[in-house]
């Protein structure tokens, strides 16, 4: 079972390294006729500004916002730090210190904007009328609820003064170029960060509708509040995507075929919530060993079925963990200690929610391992408490803040 789970690592390892910035600037712009100011959000944006500078060989100056933790070192550019998935104080000083320096760049400059999944909370600051307290409780209880990322930042932009385009809208009329790492199922620029850069479509009462599916109760002045917040029209800029959750997976892939194993891509879209994808992962994987094929492929050497996206969790009960956990929990719990089926999952980004681990990690003695340590494996599901049930058995899987973020990788080996 080591060298199973060694070779999961290894190729969880390479779509780690996809998802780096490292050697991904190849469209540089020239030095401006004012000064090249480089700007930008999320929990890879200190990294990605460090490898920016290492490919631009002239003067510029700048000002990032990642999450607390994940620092890194740069020459010229300032990096502050955040909360996330929360906003805090320092995220609101750090954002209206880049706003205001977005807002006086002149037509001669030219700002670069880096974006990355996290942005959505890190960069903060809440449109006129919008108490600051009141923007952190809605935020909390999206997390809560179980809607999906886009469906969030939707929200999140319509109480926002920088998001949904807002920033590019300040930045005119300088120029802009700006650079990407996706975390959303589907790579949508105007999702990415709720789009600070990006001309959002649709309208403000879409935000109502969301809060209402969800049950998330606003003031009549807030309602006001959010249809006044109109999105602004953007002139068409430079974009690049540096990562996205396809690229980790096809790297994994090609290493997975290294190992001797058939990778197979499912999707780098998945949603849904945590354990009820779970189970459908643990069917398939189990569907798969009993015929003995998947689709016109057969299960004539170990298959490996990877998969992206984010999955959600409604949270009911009061436990520690994440969505990658739960998800591992639920599918272990449906696997029934079958021979021959491992997988772990992981959030890219390190930190699986708002705990140390990035996921964790399952095999055919999952639960012979909870059983030797009297645990019950359906109780910390039900009580969303697979971070504390993975730990007692010491399954998590630790990689430290990786530096960057394109949601979630799951890897599920099938043995013949």
């Amino acid at each position: 079972m080591l060298e199973i789970e060694k070779a999961l690592n290894l190729i969880m390892n390479a779509a780690l390294d996809a998802a780096m910035p490292k050697g991904k600037f190849k469209h540089i712009p020239e030095p401006p006729k004012g000064e090249l100011i480089l700007l930008g959000a999320g929990k890879a944006s200190a990294s990605m500004a460090a490898e920016f500078e290492n490919n631009y060989s002239h003067p510029l100056k700048g000002l990032v916002i990642t999450r607390y933790g994940h620092f890194t070192d740069t020459k010229f550019v300032e990096v502050y730090e955040a909360s996330h998935p929360n906003p805090d104080k320092a995220g609101l000083l750090a954002t209206q210190k880049l706003f205001n320096i977005a807002s006086k760049a002149t037509k001669d400059d030219h700002i670069v904007f880096l974006i990355s999944g996290g942005a959505s909370s890190l960069l903060t600051l809440p449109f006129n009328g919008v108490s600051f307290k009141e923007k952190q409780r809605i935020n909390n209880e999206l997390l809560k609820s179980g809607a999906p990322i886009d469906k969030m930042n939707i929200v999140r932009r319509s109480l926002s003064q920088i998001k949904g385009g807002r920033l590019a809208a300040s930045i005119f009329p300088a120029s802009l170029t700006t650079y990407m790492i996706s975390d959303i199922p589907g790579d949508d620029p105007a999702y990415i960060g709720s789009g600070p850069t990006i001309q959002a479509n649709g309208k403000n009462e879409d935000a109502i509708s969301i809060l209402d599916d969800y049950r998330i109760n606003i003031s009549k002045k807030l309602n006001d509040v959010i249809i006044k917040n109109s999105l602004p029209q953007l002139q068409d800029t430079p974009k690049y995507m540096l990562a996205t959750p396809m690229m980790a997976l096809e790297n994994a892939a090609e290493t997975a075929n290294e190992q001797g194993f058939i990778p197979i891509i499912l999707s780098d879209t998945l949603e849904g919530e945590a354990h009820i994808e779970g189970k459908k992962m643990a069917e398939l994987a189990l569907q798969i060993k009993k015929v003995k094929k998947y689709k016109n492929i057969n299960l004539n050497k170990p298959i490996i079925l990877l998969s992206g996206g984010e999955t959600t969790v409604t949270v009911k009960g009061d436990g520690k963990g994440g969505r990658n956990t739960e998800f591992m929990l639920s599918m272990a719990i449906h696997l029934d200690k079958m021979k021959g089926i491992s997988g772990l999952a992981i959030d890219t980004d390190g930190i699986d929610g708002i705990e140390d681990n990035a996921g964790a990690y399952i095999s055919e003695n999952t639960l012979n391992k909870a059983s030797f340590a009297h645990k019950n494996p359906e109780n910390y599901l039900s009580n969303n408490d697979s971070y504390t049930f993975f730990k007692s058995i010491d399954d998590l899987i630790y990689t430290s803040p990786t530096l960057t973020n394109v949601n979630d990788f799951r890897a599920i080996l099938i043995e013949p």
